[in-house]
Order: C-alpha cells, then sequence, then structure tokens
C-alpha cells in the first residue's frame, strides 16, 4: 500500500467527508431541519466518521489507529440506523434513504478492509506510514 502522509488521503476518509456533505444538506431542509433532535444527531454520527478517522490517524501507533477506526466504523452503524428514523418520520424519500445508505455502507466496508489491512501489517505497533 502506498505510504499515506495525512488524513486527507485515506479513502474512507474522503468517502466520510462527502457523507457528512450530504448529510448536512439535506438535514437543512424540510421537516427534517425541525427536528432539531434527529437533525443534529444524525449530523454528530456522520462528523464522527471523518473526525475518529483523522484522530485516529495522528495517534502514536496503528493499535490506536484501528480503535478509532473501530469508532468511526461503528459510527456508520449508528448512521445508518437514523435514516431509517428519517424515512419512517417521511423526513427524506426512499431515493434519498437508499443513497445515503448506500453511501454510508460504502465506507463502513472501506473502514473494514483498512482495519484488517492494519491488523494484518508488520507495523501494527508503529506509526502506520507504509
Amino acid at each position: 500500500m502506498a505510504k499515506i502522509e495525512k488524513f486527507e488521503n485515506i479513502e474512507s476518509w474522503k468517502k466520510a467527508r462527502e457523507l457528512s456533505r450530504m448529510i448536512y444538506k439535506i438535514t437543512a431542509t424540510g421537516e427534517f431541519a425541525g427536528d432539531f433532535g434527529l437533525r443534529d444527531q444524525v449530523r454528530r454520527a456522520a462528523v464522527s466518521i471523518m473526525s475518529n478517522i483523522a484522530e485516529g490517524f495522528e495517534r502514536d501507533g496503528n493499535k490506536e489507529f484501528l480503535h478509532f477506526l473501530s469508532i468511526a466504523k461503528g459510527s456508520t452503524g449508528e448512521l445508518r440506523s437514523q435514516l431509517y428514523v428519517a424515512l419512517d418520520a417521511n423526513f427524506i424519500t426512499r431515493a434519498e434513504f437508499q443513497n445515503l445508505y448506500d453511501r454510508c455502507a460504502e465506507t463502513g466496508r472501506l473502514l473494514a478492509g483498512f482495519m484488517k489491512y492494519l491488523a494484518q501489517s508488520p507495523l501494527r505497533g508503529q506509526k502506520y506510514k507504509t
């Protein structure tokens, strides 16, 4: 795998950023914008994905990085669950739900693959920069 110099080069972070942008856009309109609790929780979950990838990268080794990637992956599940609430409340259409759900699932799969790679890396205890 190519050397990663900064978290902005991590593919799962890029996908998480795009997902966060989409979440902010869709939660700023219609009835979704008025449900402050759900709107804020959905936004926090989306931001948590990209934030934990970045924070983990800046830590001192793969063990900590893996921990933060695991938290980020968990946030993808949280967000998928919250999308069902938004769908059931008619805050988003079925098409919007499916698009966001699929992007969230893709991000989770990227994170899982990255975590597997790091866990098997001979540099497990070192900073990830292979």
